[in-house]
């Protein structure tokens, strides 16, 4: 009875007292390096009936934002309900080895706390034959995890739920490959655009459908890497309506709420690990008992609402000091500000925060000295970063391409109304008539740093742990030799104070 009262003091929403007397299923579609490209989100290039159905027929967030575009880190922050930077395990893959991060006092993953509450908890793709890149297969596995924190394994009872107890509740994330699927290099898209044809029986999207951001140019390699993306997105598409169906036959459709998201924008030069929407909006779309039919919300909220919200529509309570919140409760108060960070991702280190509006994003740029497309082995394998790197080498880069991806050194302050400026390309910060605006978002953020307790960057002794450990276990040697190179880079970058 405990948790049926708390059920309904937490959860808004209608149609609660039909399903108050039985704990739904709660549902993750966890979707790797992926923006909002989908139909429901305005896409033209692709269709994407399944998650557009979702929100057709449940409850669709326009103005859903990542703490963080990288995936260890959105993780961390995912399964905690905390911002990465308050519990010390905002830097990319960090605490794997040496370098040890426990969880501070009264922060647990919340698969445990699901478990306590008689939940079965299952990480893995949702379907008995396929994988998480939506290949056939005979053996199932436990999903993605990434977590930059000390955790036990057993928080996981399975990878799929179908070996629970009868009737019991399941906590299920389905961990999607998403945009990696396309891979880096151009026979990664070959393999892709056969697959296509081969397995689903569709043509690979066109690639005069696709509009690039206005900062990347028209070239065929950087259309075709787009083209094979939209794919992933049509794939991943796929992959839901599977699971929904497998959900409709187990009878159990009715008692199940899902919730579909990714953890972070397109990987790209300007997506991933940045804080500009490319890199941090993101699609989250939540169908189930209790959630309101056909509706959208433009509110801001943060992905680390997403546990807040899990648990409370299960009947959990939240734990006291969980940052993210109940965005369904009817006591519920919109966010006036939304906040990001970006800090070391593999060797490349760096330290960007912003905070965001209902019209404007502040971005602060603690390292202006360094250049945007800073040495990085992750990013610097990737063909279309090759191919942007030859261009501008060629001097065939329009002059927003060399300012916004080439300049030596980026601004200390950014601003942009990201709502009329699409992809962030006019910097409002030096003018005049934004001074007022600017000064309250700096203090906002500088309030957030605080109240967080914001660690900031790493020692260089950490940051040697760190990436030593992360070279060691890293196969390849050509990475490994350019890893190695890039990390001498940003040493010498802490010894000058760059």
């Amino acid at each position: 009875m405990i948790r049926i009262k708390i059920l309904l003091l937490t959860v808004t929403l209608t149609g609660i007292q039909s399903w108050a007397e039985k704990q739904p299923n709660i549902l993750w579609f966890v979707v790797d390096d992926m923006s909002a490209n989908f139909s429901c989100y305005g896409e033209k290039a692709i269709e994407t009936p399944n998650v557009d159905k979702l929100a057709q027929e449940g409850l669709l967030f326009t103005e859903a934002y990542a703490t963080s575009p990288v995936c260890s880190t959105f993780r961390t922050a995912l399964i905690t309900g905390m911002y990465q930077n308050s519990i010390g395990a905002h830097h990319h893959r960090s605490g794997r080895c040496k370098n040890r991060i426990p969880l501070p006092d009264g922060v647990r993953p919340i698969p445990e706390i699901f478990q306590e509450a008689g939940y079965f908890t299952c990480i893995g793709s949702g379907l008995k034959n396929f994988d998480f890149r939506s290949l056939p297969t005979k053996t199932g596995r436990r999903g993605k995890t990434d977590y930059n924190f000390d955790w036990d394994t057993e928080i996981y009872d399975s990878h799929d739920w179908s070996k629970r107890n009868d009737n019991q509740p399941f906590f299920m994330q389905v961990q999607l490959h998403g945009g990696k699927i396309r891979g880096a290099a151009e026979k990664h898209y070959d393999i892709l655009e056969k697959r296509m044809v081969s397995q689903f029986g569709l043509n690979p999207t066109p690639h005069d459908l696709v509009e690039l951001p206005p900062y990347y140019p028209n070239d065929s390699v950087l259309l075709r890497d787009w083209a094979t993306y939209l794919d992933t997105v049509r794939i991943t598409d796929w992959h839901v309506g599977q699971v929904i169906e497998r959900l409709k036959k187990e009878g159990i459709i009715d008692n199940t709420v899902i919730i579909f998201f990714t953890d972070h924008g397109i990987s790209h030069a300007r997506g991933k690990q940045f804080l500009y929407d490319e890199g941090t909006h993101i699609p989250l779309v939540i169908k189930g008992p209790g959630i309101p039919f056909g509706r959208k919300r433009q509110d801001l909220v943060e992905h680390i609402d997403i546990a807040a919200l899990s648990l409370a529509l299960a009947g959990i309570q939240i734990p006291p000091k969980m940052e993210g919140q109940n965005i369904l409760s009817s006591q519920y108060k919109p966010k006036e500000f939304v906040f990001a960070a970006r800090d070391r991702c593999g060797e490349a280190a760096d330290q960007i925060r912003s905070v965001r509006s209902e019209k404007f994003l502040f971005i602060k740029n603690f390292f202006p000295e360094r250049p945007h497309l800073m040495p990085s082995n992750y990013k610097d394998t990737k063909l279309i970063v090759k191919r942007l790197r030859q261009l501008h080498d060629e001097g065939s880069l329009n002059s927003l391409s060399k300012q916004l991806l080439f300049s030596p050194t980026r601004p200390k302050e950014e601003l942009y109304l990201y709502q009329e400026d699409k992809w962030q390309t006019k910097n409002l910060a030096e003018l005049s008539k934004y001074k007022d605006i600017l000064q309250n978002l700096r203090e906002q953020l500088d309030q957030w740093i605080s109240k967080t307790k914001d660690p900031g960057p790493e020692t260089l002794e950490t940051y040697i742990l760190e990436t030593e450990d992360q070279m060691s276990s890293t196969g390849n040697k050509v990475s490994r030799d350019n890893y190695r190179r890039n990390s001498e880079i940003y040493k010498k970058w802490f010894r000058e104070g760059k």
